[in-house]
């Protein structure tokens, strides 16, 4: 009987020395997880604040409104096209486009500065400046949808511009999608 009660006791450290294992291995897992679950938080928030927001653009488009109020159009279409800070800030820019489809300012692509846009099409060949100017003219602001090149990464992506309405202006900003 003391034999049995001798391995009864090896059992009983074999199995609490499984335990063990087991509980060492457990809380190593999940503090892994835990680590890698906040990793990828930290992560996609930082990925997030590298692009603008749709309230960031409407504010953008705001602040830019008040300025052109406050200093004139001439003043406020020279600080944009020399992409003034406060005009563009990571994929976030502004752009003034008359209601004929002349582009008089653009923080982020100046090679447009001075086009007639009213024909151009985006990617999948909507006519977006048309609608933009219809809907600055209709209801003097909201949101157009179109697919355009994304500076920040040289890529054509989808793209949802919210439009103002500013004396015989609009001024926009579009966010990437």
């Amino acid at each position: 009987m003391h034999g049995f009660d001798f391995r009864c006791d090896q059992i009983s450290m074999v199995s609490l020395s499984n335990m063990e294992g087991v509980m060492s291995f457990s809380k190593k897992f999940f503090v892994a997880l835990a680590v890698a679950c906040l990793t990828f938080i930290c992560v996609n928030q930082v990925m997030a604040a590298e692009f603008g927001t749709a309230d960031e653009a409407i504010a953008m488009v705001k602040k830019a409104t008040a300025y052109m109020n406050a200093n004139g159009r001439e003043k406020t279409i020279a600080d944009i096209n020399r992409a003034d800070p406060q005009f563009k800030d990571r994929d976030l820019y502004i752009f003034v486009t008359d209601m004929n489809g002349k582009q008089l300012a653009n923080a982020a692509t100046p090679r447009l500065i001075g086009k007639d846009i009213l024909e151009l099409k985006d990617s999948n060949g909507k006519y977006f400046v048309k609608e933009l100017i219809e809907l600055a003219k209709t209801k003097g602001s909201g949101w157009v949808d179109y697919r355009w090149p994304n500076p920040a990464k040289n890529t054509i992506e989808s793209k949802s511009t919210y439009v103002q309405k500013v004396g015989d202006v609009l001024i926009a900003c579009g966010i990437y999608k």
